[in-house]
């Protein structure tokens, strides 16, 4: 709970006139907020963009923060909504995995490297065709490693409505994956 007593203590410093709380704020989750602004719009310049305008959001909205609640659960909804909004507006089509620095960390001269980097190419195909609510779910749980009551605040539903959620959208991402692959994808994932 140390993360979370460090949070509150940021934030009624920030409340108290400590202008400097906003930078320690900030710096301490602007890559989750990168991340999850990232998995909703898909390429890099609109990510920072959507965190930005979420953390001055969050800043504006300080004092209607709950000091019983995570203070990360409440500042991630916020970026989650706002990427959100941002990609209805633009209509943004999200980045080839191709060309994330995730795939490019992979050594291609290798088998598995190769096999590695097919998997991910065809993941990320599959995501692209998914609801950005169904990749945030997956997103959160597989590669945020959160619990799902910790999904379910960030995305302001029950825990009982992400495990839902969560299972229909693994659901819909494998049904994809097998339509776009058929019988090679036992071969791709095992």
């Amino acid at each position: 709970m140390k993360t979370l007593e460090s949070d509150i203590s940021i934030i009624e410093r920030i409340l108290s006139g400590d202008k400097s709380g906003y930078k320690d704020l900030a710096n301490r989750h602007k890559g989750y907020a990168f991340t999850v602004a990232y998995k909703v719009v898909g390429n890099r310049e609109d990510a920072e963009e959507v965190a930005q305008d979420a953390f001055i959001q969050a800043f504006h909205a300080l004092a209607t923060f709950n000091k019983e609640a995570k203070f990360t659960t409440w500042f991630y909804r916020i970026v989650f909504n706002a990427a959100l909004m941002f990609k209805r507006k633009n209509k943004i089509q999200a980045e080839d995995i191709d060309r994330s620095q995730a795939a490019q960390a992979v050594p291609a001269d290798t088998a598995d490297g190769l096999k590695s980097l097919e998997q991910k190419r065809y993941i990320q195909m599959a995501l692209n065709t998914l609801s950005p609510d169904d990749v945030m779910m997956i997103t959160l749980f597989y590669l945020k490693e959160q619990s799902l009551d910790e999904i379910s605040q960030v995305v302001g539903i029950s825990a009982d409505t992400a495990k839902v959620k969560l299972c229909r959208a693994r659901k819909r991402l494998a049904e994809e994956m097998k339509r776009m692959l058929g019988n090679e994808l036992h071969s791709l994932v095992f």
